[in-house]
């Protein structure tokens, strides 16, 4: 039985497809009579397969080596494209993760849409979502990576624009589909190179103990592999400069949005962890990835406190968490990226289960219309500050340890890594504080005035992720990735504290202070635009990018028009006027047709063979 369960691991990634075809009599209107709730209840079954499968394959791994599944797909000559899978225990687990929040979000999901007739259809896309999820994870083929973070990026699409008669959703989904088509194309270009490199696009063959410990690459080569390699990961992980899509995907059902940033931005920055030795080989990629990390933690944090909608501003601090994971990653502390993922995915689950209860209830995204819900929604209130506590460095949750890892003394970090982490944490603390203040404190408004508690479908996952969040610390220590309270520097864990409470306590008393009106938006206007509109990337991206990108098609369409349908129809204008020419002097003859035919070849072939012939002429003389 053990053995059956490793060599058929492969199939936790299938279940989550066999749910979304499942769906399809339901989804394509086959099945009317019975609603869409028995595409919903298929979905979650084959989802709830999927998790005790991998539950139980992890178990079984753990304390044991990793093995590789390979499944041979095409080979020639050098090239070797398998399907090869790895699993160990941090793969495995990852996999638990993902089905986890999947299962839980499908279930919240079952009360957020209740009466959506698109039901049918959005499960389907979340068995598509958790398929590719969950292969990735197990994935050890960087070509089989790259065409599951394609389904992803797929999926994404048709999530977003899952309410597609809405104009504003149809053009959040295009932008989220062609931002990542951008760094996608870049990574392909990065796959091609390795698999010429290497001969083999497995990770197991390009750890540091093989080919990148070996390897003697150019510089400028392996710099622009690097380069070519991360492009991916920082599309899908929205860090800077592929960072816009993110907050347009909030437009999509808040069950995808609760997954996509828990789990899906997670999924490109385990593929940039798996890749980190390779990347290792330029120090010009290392310090890109500390840049662009460095960036976005800091702008990201800045521009979720200028967001009036609440979604948006809770992605742009997805955005700001996953910078410190590239920041990790360049860095080297592989195992660190790995800590920070766990505890995001939990905790951000966490915080939008719980304000997508307060959208269900109040039929609004909008933080001025909120306000005053704590005393109507206790416990969904307890749920957002258990999470906000726990993306934050305050003890003892699981976020304080992952931060205190980091510049306690067991690696040794530069001085301004420390500022950067304590700058980030402060700032999210007073984010997260705002939208508190704005959502559940404060007067009533019409919108929040009869807003119920949310129902047993949205409280369920609540109280399920309130709870691993609670015991995170635990879980973490006892898989001996937390040191004990002796060795923890005390220093470093006051200054995470004081950065929390600075934070958050500026963020209270302006915020959650009855004593006035609270600022919504900045008393700067300017300020309040530069925050608000991402520091004017789209006007930096309309002005250049999308200018030359224009400005050539219109180019090119001018060329196609008038130099190659010139050239075409000059063509097909001297056909026309030569044959209406010779049709009169047609006297309908075969044999003298036939030797017109063979004059013109003779007089072709000598025109043809005179540079030949004045050659030998030539010698001759």
């Amino acid at each position: 039985m053990h053995e059956f369960l490793i060599q058929t691991s492969w199939w936790i990634p299938t279940y989550g497809l066999i749910g979304a075809v499942l769906t399809l009599p339901w989804s394509m209107g086959i099945i009317r009579r019975t609603g869409p709730r028995p595409a919903a209840y298929f979905n979650l079954l084959m989802t709830l397969l999927s998790l005790a499968h991998s539950v139980w394959v992890w178990q079984m791994t753990l304390g044991q080596p990793h093995q590789l599944l390979e499944f041979q797909w095409f080979r020639a000559v050098d090239l070797d494209l398998s399907f090869s899978l790895e699993i160990s225990p941090v793969s495995v687990g990852a996999a638990v993760l993902i089905t986890g929040l999947s299962l839980l979000a499908q279930l919240y999901a079952l009360g957020y849409m209740e009466i959506d007739w698109g039901l049918a259809r959005f499960f389907g896309l979340m068995g598509f979502f958790e398929g590719a999820m969950t292969g990735i994870v197990l994935s050890d083929s960087l070509f089989l990576s790259y065409a599951l973070l394609e389904m992803l990026t797929l999926s994404t699409y048709l999530l977003v624009g899952f309410w597609y008669v809405q104009p504003l959703v149809v053009t959040a989904a295009r932008d989220a589909f062609l931002t990542k088509r951008v760094g996608d194309l870049i990574l392909l270009m990065g796959v091609v190179a390795v698999s010429t490199f290497t001969g083999s696009l497995n990770f197991s063959d390009l750890t540091q103990w093989a080919w990148a410990e070996t390897t003697v690459l150019d510089p400028n080569v392996a710099t622009l592999l690097g380069l070519a390699l991360i492009a991916g990961p920082v599309g899908k992980c929205a860090q800077f400069p592929l960072h816009l899509w993110l907050d347009e995907a909030m437009e999509g059902p808040n069950p995808a949005s609760i997954l996509r940033n828990s789990v899906v931005v997670a999924c490109g920055a385990y593929v940039l962890i798996k890749l980190q030795p390779v990347l290792s080989l330029s120090p010009v990629v290392l310090n890109v990835l500390l840049i662009l990390g460095t960036m976005t933690a800091i702008g990201a944090a800045l521009v979720a406190i200028a967001q009036i909608d609440i979604k948006r501003a809770l992605s742009h601090s997805t955005n700001s968490y996953l910078g410190l994971v590239f920041i990790a990653v360049g860095m080297g502390q592989t195992e660190l990226a790995l800590i920070l993922l766990f505890t995001h995915a939990i905790t951000k689950a966490l915080i939008f289960l719980s304000v997508g209860g307060v959208m269900n209830v109040t039929y609004t995204q909008d933080l001025t219309e909120m306000g005053g819900l704590a005393s109507r929604m206790p416990f969904t209130t307890g749920a957002y500050i258990i999470g906000a506590m726990g993306v934050l460095a305050m003890p003892p949750l699981g976020g304080f340890w992952a931060m205190l890892q980091w510049i306690d003394g067991l690696w040794v970090v530069p001085l301004w890594l420390d500022i950067v982490v304590l700058l980030f944490n402060g700032l999210t603390a007073f984010s997260l504080m705002r939208v508190f203040g704005l959502v559940f404190m404060g007067e009533v408004k019409p919108k929040t005035r009869r807003a119920p508690e949310v129902g047993w479908a949205q409280a369920v996952p609540m109280v399920a992720l309130v709870i691993l969040t609670l015991l995170m610390p635990l879980m973490l220590y006892r898989w001996g990735l937390l040191p004990g309270w002796s060795a923890v520097n005390w220093r470093v864990a006051i200054s995470l504290m004081l950065s929390t409470l600075v934070g958050a306590g500026l963020g209270a008393w302006i915020y959650a202070n009855s004593g006035w009106e609270k600022p919504i938006r900045f008393p700067w206007k300017p300020v309040q635009v530069l925050l608000a509109e991402d520091f004017g990337i789209l006007r930096i991206y309309q002005l250049s990018v999308v200018l030359v990108v224009s400005l050539l098609s219109k180019l090119a369409a001018w060329i196609d028009r008038y130099i190659v349908d010139g050239m075409v129809n000059l063509v097909g204008l001297f056909t026309l006027v030569s044959g209406e020419g010779l049709k009169y002097s047609g006297f309908g003859k075969s044999q003298l047709y036939v030797m017109t035919i063979l004059l013109a070849m003779a007089l072709i072939g000598v025109v043809l063979s005179f540079p030949f012939l004045s050659h030998l002429m030539s010698i001759a003389s």
